[in-house]
């Protein structure tokens, strides 16, 4: 069953007579206890997507258009009070850095507890019964009780990001976006967490969305990956599927730029060139100008997004189109 619908989302921001179209068209589905992580470059659209998807975005200077479906319900067009009612306790994030917001002199736990009464509107509860249910949700991230009496410089990098993860899963979400959640971390500290977030994951039965620049952590945690390029959605399917046999070029390029455990090293190389200038308007196809396989209708016509088998899908001129029916 579908939990989350975007449809033909844009984002564009607005600063005096110059604009930036951040994100562009992105269609996306997430199924609940899903598991979808959205990958690219930095500068691709990843957060502006998640803030858009939250409604956290400046309303002054960002214009948001499109269609977004939560449960059935239309995101975009809710109230301040409906909103209220859905973010934080149905639809909850880690923000990127999130382990940097917390007060240095107030205990995690004392912290941690004003948030769950800010939400949960129970008066009646004693202070006993808030620090034994801020506990039990310590302790299902593998965190012991005695951090509720710690400060956060007490806490390692690692403890610090459970804690972020805590205070999103506090009000049991059916949607967890994480945005960069581990890329503070060493490698042992990630691996730890992304698998403790996949037994969660299935403990709770929450769907999850996990924004980053690493393919590697999408691989390891995820079962659906959202390529995404200069704003735009460019390629979409299972994990294992677009890593055995990515179909766009820049899907391609990204998996090249990762070093292998196994075999010679000398393929390994990045993307030539950088992101277009999105306050500019762009003819053709966004990946045109660093594509290696770029042909004349890629500077011409913007390519449609295509289902290609299953549930994967690809927007390039070599997969469908008018190119497909060439050959």
């Amino acid at each position: 069953m579908t939990l989350l619908q975007i449809r033909n989302l844009s984002v564009v921001y607005h600063n005096g007579s110059r604009t930036v179209t951040a994100v562009n068209g992105v269609t996306l589905d997430v199924e609940e206890q899903d598991s979808v992580g959205i990958v690219g470059e930095s500068g691709s659209g990843k957060s502006t997507l998640a803030m858009a998807l939250l409604r956290l975005l400046p309303g002054r200077t960002a214009k948001v258009e499109g269609e977004v479906l939560f449960g059935g319900q239309p995101l975009l067009e809710l109230g301040e009070r409906e909103l209220s009612c859905l973010r934080w306790k149905e639809l909850a994030v880690v923000f990127q850095k999130s382990m940097n917001s917390l007060s240095p002199v107030h205990r995690i736990g004392t912290q941690m507890a004003d948030v769950y009464r800010l939400h949960e509107h129970e008066t009646r509860l004693s202070k006993k019964q808030v620090r034994e249910r801020i506990i039990k949700l310590l302790e299902s991230v593998r965190l012991p009780a005695r951090v509720y009496d710690l400060y956060p410089h007490e806490l390692s990098g690692g403890m610090m990001q459970r804690v972020s993860i805590a205070l999103g899963l506090m009000h049991r979400p059916r949607l967890l976006i994480l945005d960069e959640a581990t890329t503070a971390l060493d490698v042992v500290t990630q691996g730890q967490i992304l698998r403790e977030m996949m037994e969660l994951e299935q403990e709770l039965r929450l769907a999850r969305i996990m924004i980053t620049h690493d393919m590697s952590v999408v691989a390891a945690a995820c079962k659906k990956v959202a390529v995404m390029y200069a704003g735009h959605l460019v390629e979409f399917g299972p994990v294992q599927d677009v890593l055995r046999h990515p179909l766009h070029p820049y899907t391609q390029g990204l998996l090249r730029s990762l070093p292998s455990f196994k075999g010679a090293k000398d393929h390994i190389r990045g993307i030539p060139g950088s992101l277009p200038d999105l306050s500019s308007p762009l003819q053709g196809c966004v990946f045109a100008d660093r594509c290696e396989h770029a042909m004349p209708i890629c500077r011409q016509a913007q390519p449609v997004d295509t289902a290609y088998s299953g549930s994967r899908r690809v927007a390039c001129h070599l997969i469908g189109g008018e190119a497909h029916a060439a050959q």
